[in-house]
């Protein structure tokens, strides 16, 4: 089974929480909007997967599995 984190960039107002708490995960572009590092996300990355997603104070990020 595979996971990806996806962002909803729409709904993501760039606060950086995500990529300050998982920067092996996550890092910012010029903007500061979160970009993906590593897809799909490893699995010693899961729990920071889990974690950016349930902090995000506009719920931009989400996990699938597949």
């Amino acid at each position: 089974m595979s996971t990806h984190l996806r962002i909803d960039r729409g709904a993501c107002a760039g606060h950086g929480l995500c990529y300050g708490t998982a920067p092996d995960l996550l890092d910012s572009d010029e903007q500061g909007d979160p970009v993906l590092l590593t897809e799909p996300v490893p699995d010693d990355l899961l729990d920071d997967a889990d974690q950016v997603v349930e902090m995000c104070p506009e719920r931009a990020l989400t996990i699938e599995r597949d």
